[in-house]
Formats: structure tokens, sequence, C-alpha cells
């Protein structure tokens, strides 16, 4: 029988059990905390072969039924060798403890060294019970919240054998075609890093080595949310000044707060492929931000950078990515297939390779993995946590804190809860797949809470549900199979009819879960199909409508604005969909989101942002004049605003004070404002402080987020929220090409989104 290699970390001195020796190697107890895994890393990384240092730099995605017939030729049984032989260092795509451990076995019991696998998955808003969509949960502006959603999917993916997640997605983007808007928190870095640390903060925990925390993976990095014309995969070219300002603060802030794994992107920018990018990866990442952990490609970029023309093949891909930092090589096999060659040839040191190893083999330690590889493959932990009670109860929560109100005239909203009849008319009204909304591929089909089933909930009203059209045509969880968007208007007749009899109609349109997310850029952000001319059909008949949008990305809906007269953003708001959207028409939970994302009025004023610059003609004071920047065809200013959401209750913002007009260097000042609800409900709202740097070494935005915090009200009572300016708080990327405050003038705004009424003035000096 052949002889078993097993690695054990003790409490006071690491031993290390060889087969190869059949010697016990001591090794040195380390003389700190900080350094103690770097001990055992060094310990480790003596004893490895370059081919099996390589290895760990390896991920290959599942690639055979662990339950069924060992591979014997083809990929899958080259993969299985490799496997046996210590040559991957992590999985993908492999879930169930079941499985986990069939592959953790291999890796541990019949490798040379034992060293044991990372499991990695897209747990993007949770594994079988579904949150909110990313961009929804960041409407909810509440870090508590979003924070404990994320360890909500930390424990149930760790349950079923996994151990990473390559969440969260904190791109920063300002352009509403591109799909992936729904897995970020919007367009705003403030905001954006902000949630960015509390979903790490979710997802690890304060303790790795625990059985209900995952690595987090900090993606992607960077600009591709700067995609050119918000088309997924597509060239990006940003400025310095955008890149700083913008783009990294999320990113930095995350290395702050302890993320262990960040992922590069797929995009070149400014001309070279991020997954090739020495400026990302070395100087920015490794070197200025001290980041520690380590960096795994996206699905095969390090061979994308041959379509890009920067590569000529898989080895030079290889080359040029271990190279510039890219650690860990995800199911491109480049690395496993050429690193070993190229280091033996000299374009690649062997100590690149070394250090890449390291970086990995650490957060294996950090995860406890070598002190027991079998750590998440308990089956009784499975059972009792896949889809728990309490798991329903925190995603409701985090639903309907992610419900943004648009808009509320007449007083349509919140529903009378008896005495009426009410049409519900839409597809997505009783689709119990849509709401999951998209990159939730370990939940299953139908398991959501419908809208019809959550009004069906409260039985005080008649309620008539007809589907009036479909959304789309033909769907799977990956490729679309025929059209997206249906033509047939064969339901119109009988939702009309429904409507004429209703005292209030509510109808569910928008997009399908499945039509926002990765590949799925859209040039018309509009009502897909023919859901606009069923709304337009049905407010003639009727106009109480209630509109309720289920949908992954800001949508332009310039005629549901001015004329109906209820707007609620109900996202694709995960398993309790239903259920959160209800309680939110029938006044049993108070809205108090806010949009993280500007809604445009039309597509072409796409990229919007509330942050803008002003420009040399931001206006003309000759009326008539048409040189100055505008359209000639449409308005500047968005549908709704970045920040903007309304309640149920009315929210009276006054007295704006500053405890001092000027601070210095090392100072600081105080802004306050008086916040009174003036309706007749409690309520929450989310106080909003923005400043404005008037002159700049290089041009500013007319105002910037550096401020939020939700209060609740009840009626007629007031409360005073204090907001602290410091340095801190007006530095930026300046043209010393370093963050740091520049003397000059300031305005400060306060308000319930960023356009505000109130404002002041203050100065800073050094």
């Amino acid at each position: 029988m052949k002889n078993k290699f097993l690695l054990a970390s003790f409490a006071i001195a690491t031993l290390i059990i060889a087969s190869c020796s059949n010697k016990i190697l001591k090794l040195p107890v380390a003389s700190s905390k900080e350094n103690i895994f770097d001990t055992k890393v060094d310990s480790v990384l003596q004893l490895m072969t370059l081919d099996e240092k390589v290895g760990q730099l390896n991920q290959y995605n599942g690639f055979w039924d662990i339950t069924g017939p060992t591979p014997k030729e083809g990929q899958a049984a080259k993969k299985y060798e490799d496997l046996k032989k210590g040559l991957v260092g992590s999985m993908l795509n492999v879930k169930g403890v079941k499985d986990v451990k069939a592959l953790q076995k291999i890796a541990v019991e019949q490798t040379r060294l034992g060293i044991p696998l990372l499991f990695g998955f897209d747990v993007i808003h949770g594994y079988k019970t579904i949150s909110p969509i990313p961009l929804a949960e960041a409407a909810s502006w509440d870090l508590e919240a979003i924070k404990k959603s994320a360890a909500m999917a930390a424990e149930e993916a760790a349950a079923v054998g996994l151990n990473w997640t390559f969440a969260p997605m904190i791109d920063i983007s300002r352009d509403a075609r591109w799909g992936r808007v729904m897995e970020g928190a919007g367009e705003d870095s403030f905001l954006g890093s902000k949630i960015a640390v509390a979903r790490v903060q979710g997802f690890q925990g304060e303790d790795l080595a625990a059985t209900n925390t995952i690595l987090a993976c900090a993606k992607h990095f960077a600009g591709y949310g700067f995609a050119e014309a918000g088309r997924d995969y597509n060239t990006v070219d940003v400025s310095e000044n955008v890149l700083q300002n913008t783009i990294f603060p999320p990113f930095k802030a995350v290395v702050d707060a302890g993320v262990r794994t960040f992922m590069n992107s797929f995009n070149e920018l400014n001309g070279i492929p991020a997954t090739g990018n020495a400026y990302l990866q070395r100087e920015v990442l490794k070197r200025d931000w001290n980041f520690d952990g380590f960096v795994v490609s996206d699905w095969g970029s390090i061979n994308e950078m041959i379509p890009h023309g920067y590569a000529k093949d898989s080895k030079h891909a290889a080359e040029i990515a271990i190279n510039a930092g890219s650690d860990m090589d995800m199911e491109s096999s480049a690395y496993v297939e050429h690193l070993v060659a190229l280091v033996k040839e000299g374009k690649v040191k062997e100590s690149i390779i070394d250090n890449a190893a390291r970086r990995i083999l650490k957060v294996k330690f950090e995860l406890g993995l070598f002190d027991d590889p079998y750590k998440y493959c308990d089956e009784n932990r499975e059972l009792a946590t896949v889809g728990k009670l309490e798991f329903q109860e925190e995603v409701l929560d985090m639903a309907k804190k992610s419900i943004v109100l648009l808009k509320n005239e007449k007083e349509l909203l919140p529903l009378k809860k008896s005495g009426q009849k009410i049409a519900l008319i839409g597809a997505l009204a009783n689709d119990k797949t849509s709401p999951l909304g998209s990159w939730r591929i370990a939940a299953d089909d139908n398991s959501a809470v419908s809208v019809l089933e959550g009004l069906q909930k409260y039985s005080g009203n008649q309620l008539t549900y007809t589907k009036g059209a479909e959304v789309t045509e033909g769907r799977t969880q990956f490729i679309w199979e025929t059209k997206i968007n249906t033509t047939d208007k064969s339901g119109f007749a009988e939702a009309i009819a429904v409507a004429k009899q209703a005292d209030v109609v509510v109808m569910v349109l928008g997009e399908h879960g499945l039509q926002s997310g990765e590949g799925r850029s859209r040039t018309d952000i509009g009502l897909p199909g023919v859901q606009q001319e069923l709304l337009e059909a049905i407010y003639k008949v009727n106009p109480n409508v209630v509109l309720v949008l289920n949908n992954g990305r800001p949508l332009a809906i310039p005629w549901a604005d001015e004329n109906i007269p209820a707007i609620v953003e109900g996202w694709h708001l995960g398993t309790q969909s239903g259920n959160a959207i209800a309680q939110v028409l029938y006044g049993d939970y108070n809205p108090s989101g806010k949009l993280p994302m500007t809604f445009p009025r039309n597509v072409g004023q796409v990229p919007i942002y509330y942050n803008y610059k002003n420009t040399g003609r931001p206006v003309m004071n000759e009326p008539e004049s048409v040189f100055w920047s505008h359209y000639i065809d449409e308005e500047n200013t968005p549908l709704y605003p970045f920040g903007h959401g309304l309640s149920y209750s009315k929210f009276e913002y006054s007295n704006l004070q500053l405890s001092s007009n000027a601070f210095a260097k090392n100072g600081k000042i105080e802004v306050s404002v008086n916040i009174k609800n003036i309706g007749k409900v409690a309520g929450k709202e989310v106080v909003q402080l923005y400043i404005r740097d008037l002159i700049g070494s290089v041009t500013r935005p007319v105002k910037e987020l550096k401020g939020f915090e939700m209060i609740e009200l009840q009626p007629n009572e007031t409360k005073k929220v204090v907001f602290t300016i410091d340095e801190k708080t007006i530095e930026y990327f300046t043209a010393n090409r370093k963050w740091e405050a520049e003397t000059g003038d300031f305005k400060v705004f306060l308000g319930g989104s960023s356009v505000t009424k109130l404002e002041g003035d203050f100065q800073y000096s050094n």
C-alpha cells in the first residue's frame, strides 16, 4: 500500500510527516502571531518540487461526476492525473460535502505532499437561499444588513464544503447597459467602498478558520465596469484621474479590511489586459497597498490575452501573467502546462513561482485546512444548515430594505387591506424563478415566492391575476435558447378586461432575472418586449396603476414616470421576493431604500451619474443659445437621481449648521442638520452628506458623497444628525499624483438624495 503524506499544525510545534523519508521534521515555533503562517509556509515550500509549486497555482473546474467512474481519456483524464500528482491547488464549481470530500481525499491522501485544495464557487448573493441581487442590497444603504446577508451566504456555502467565494464584485459602473451592474454596488466610490467592506467582513467574519466563514474575493481588478458602450468584456480606456479617484477606492478599502483574494478582470486597461498588467497587480496592489493575499485570474483570462493580441500563444500568455503578478490560473491550464519550462528557459524566475505559491499556501493555513482538510465536510452540518428557516427570515428582511419607492402620487400606496378589487397583471408577477436574479447557480428554479403568492396572503381584498404578456421566450441559466423578447399580445384583451373591473391595478413588469448579469448587455434599457404597450393599454382603461419593477439595472421609463401614479423599484429580490413586495405594497413595511445608481430618461444619456464634472459650458445665460453642454432632444437631468427614494413618511430638512466655516491641517469641523418626520407613520430616512471642492489642481465633480446615516423617526419627531469633516473627507488623487487634501473653498450639501437643497460653505488651509 502506498504510504500517505499528512500535514498537520499543532498548537506548540508544527510537524510534517513525510512519506518520502519517513522522518518527522520539527518546524520552529513562530516568534509572534503575525508571522506564524509565514513560518509554516516557508517550511512547506522547502519540501516542494517546482512542479508541485506550479500545481498550487492551477485551478480546475469540476471535470467529472465524482460519484461515477474515474475518467479514462480526454481532458478529464488529464485533469484527474494532475490532481493525483499534486498539480492542482484549487477546484471550482464542485459543491456538496460528498463531492468536496471525495476530491479533498485525493489531494490529501494520494498526492506526495498531501496539500489540501481550496474549493471556490460563485456565491454572489446567496448559495441555496437567495438574497437580493447586490445592486438591490446596495439600495438599502444598510451596511449591517448587507454584512449579515454575506455572512448568511457564507454559512450556507461553507456547510456544503466550500471555502471561497468569487465575491464581492466591487466594480464601479456608470453605465446601465452593462449587465453586470446587478452584481455591484452602483456608481459611487464612497458608497461602493463601504458596501464592499461590509460584504468582505460578512463573508470572512472575524475568524477565517471558523467553519461558517469563507474567503472573499475582490473583483474585477480593474476597470471592468467602464467597458466601452457598456458591452461586456469590451475595451477600457480611462485616465489616471478616473482610475485613482473612482475605480481604485473600493479595492483599496477591502485590502485595508483584510480581503484575502483578488480577481483580475477580462478587459484590457489602457492597452494592457488586466491579467497581464504588472502596474495593477505588482505595483499598485502588492507593492503600494501591501496586499499579501493572492490574485486569481478570471475564467480563462490568461489565454484570452491571445485574442487580445497581447500574447502569441498560451505559453507566452503564462509568462506574461505570472510575471505581472497573477498568482492562480483559473481554468486555462496555461500555468500547469508551461511554467516549469518557462523557469528552465529563464523567462520566469523561480522566486516568482515561490511568491505565488507562498501566497496561496498562506491562505490555506489561515483557513485551517492543514489542521483539518475535511473541516468543511460535515454532512450533518450540511443537512442542518442549507435552507434553514432562519435564513428565510434574514433574506426577507434584506429584501424589504432593498425596495425603493420611486413615486407615489394620490397616496395610491400603501394599498388598503380590505374592500378593494385589485388586478395583478404581468408574467413576472407569477414567476418563481426570475426573482432569484442572475448569478444564483446553486439555487433551485421555482424556489422564490412570487408576487402573486405574496399578495394572496392578504385576504381582505378581491385579487384577480392575469399574465397580460410574456417577458421572454426560452431561457436557461447561461444560454438564451430563442428570442429574449416576446412580441405576443394575445393576452392583452383579458388583462384590459380585468383592469376595467379593478379599483387598483398592480403591474409587475421589467426584466427577467436572466436579462441582466454577465454577458447580458443591452442597447435598449426600457421595458423589454411588449410590456410598454401593455402598460399603456392598461392605463387607458384604469389610471390607478401601481407599477412594480423587477430588474437588475436602472431602466429608462420616462412614460411611466409621467403617467403612472405609483412606481416601486422591486429589483430581483431573491427567495422571499413576493413576500417583501407584498408587505411594502400593503404598508406593513415602510420603504426606506435609496437608489445606488442613477436612472436615465433615455439610453442616450448613458453613462449618466450624479458626480459629473461641470465643463467649461455647463449652462449659457442667453436663453436661445445652443452652445453649451446639453442635448437638443432631452434634458440633462436624470429620471431618478442617485440617492433618491421616497417613504410613506415625509421628511423635512432644516437648520444646516457648521461648527466653523474653516479648519486647518489636523483639524476638523462638524456639520449638522435637523430632520423631522412630518408624515403620519414612522419611517426611516438615509441622510446624505455631499461635498464640492470648488477649485482643484485637477477639475473636481459638482458634488461627491462623503457620508450617510440612516435614522428612524416617529411622526412629528425631529432628530439632529451630525457629520464630521476632516482632511480625510476632502482628500483625493491630485495633480501631484498622490492622495492629499488641497487648500481652498468647499461647499457642503445635506439632503435625502444627491439633489439637495440645503448647503453651506467652509475653507480648508494647511
